[in-house]
């Protein structure tokens, strides 16, 4: 998706939030402060999560300091169920003892069983859901971008694929990487991180294929150049054409991005 510019090229807002053109030509305007709201809500839910798992940890630890959880829970079986002045004979209690240790060890188990369960479900749950988080943050940034709308003659979708595997999510903030796998620092603002704007801008300024995926200043599709580059790119397809040429356009392109997910 893309900005809506008005005749002036200035971005069209509506009810106080800019409206972007989708794909198939829907313009919706995006709420930045439900973003933002669901952001806070996914990092509660995986702080739910996490402390649903620390509780399920704690049951474990409960019978830590006893070498012999069978035989104190047997004691305490055996007390609870031999009515008093009922001790039979020396057989029937050794028998009692032997059942009550049986069934506290089994208590155990069980217990124990379902303790690990649940600690590798929740952590299966939250990991899945820092996942989901990380998806949204990184998948937001590249559809709200500005400048990718503005410069990129191709969509965000594909610039995610091209461009998303020097983005990490580190605690719920995005980290932009250089090419050794290192954050990126901002130019402008020294000592910290590169914010996505800036990073997506030094991503297409090192790209190889960088003159076709910028917009030109005339003629259809991106990163037009002297006449030979134009009637080499027309060749490849129209990126300013209908939906199905610029699907064309970019297929012929980028190869490496057939099949892509």
């Amino acid at each position: 998706m893309k900005l809506k510019l008005d005749e002036n090229s200035h971005v069209v807002v509506q009810d106080g939030k800019p409206v972007y053109v989708m794909e198939d030509g829907r313009e919706v305007p995006h709420d930045a402060a439900a973003t933002v709201a669901t952001i806070g809500r996914l990092n509660g839910e995986a702080k739910a999560h996490r402390e649903a798992k620390e509780a399920a940890e704690g049951k474990l630890k409960s019978f830590e300091g006893i070498e012999d959880g069978a035989a104190a829970l047997a004691a305490l079986a055996t007390v609870k169920n031999i009515k008093e002045g009922e001790l039979i004979t020396a057989g029937k209690v050794q028998e009692i003892k032997d059942a009550a240790a049986k069934s506290a060890r089994e208590s155990v188990e069980a217990a124990t069983r379902t303790a690990a369960e649940e600690k590798r479900v929740l952590t299966e749950q939250n990991a899945q859901l820092t996942q989901n988080l990380n998806n949204y943050l990184i998948g937001n940034s590249f559809a709200s971008s500005k400048y990718i709308a503005e410069k990129l003659a191709i969509p965000a979708d594909i610039a995610q694929k091209v461009f998303s595997d020097r983005l990490k999510v580190e605690n719920g903030k995005l980290i932009p990487l250089d090419g050794n796998g290192n954050p990126l620092f901002s130019a402008v603002r020294h000592g910290e991180h590169a914010d996505f704007e800036e990073a997506i801008e030094v991503y297409v300024s090192q790209y190889p294929n960088k003159d076709q995926i910028l917009k030109s200043s005339g003629g259809n599709g991106g990163g037009a150049g002297d006449s030979k580059n134009n009637t080499s790119n027309q060749a490849k397809g129209d990126l300013g054409g209908s939906r199905q040429e610029r699907a064309s356009a970019i297929a012929s392109r980028f190869p490496e991005l057939n099949g892509a997910g």
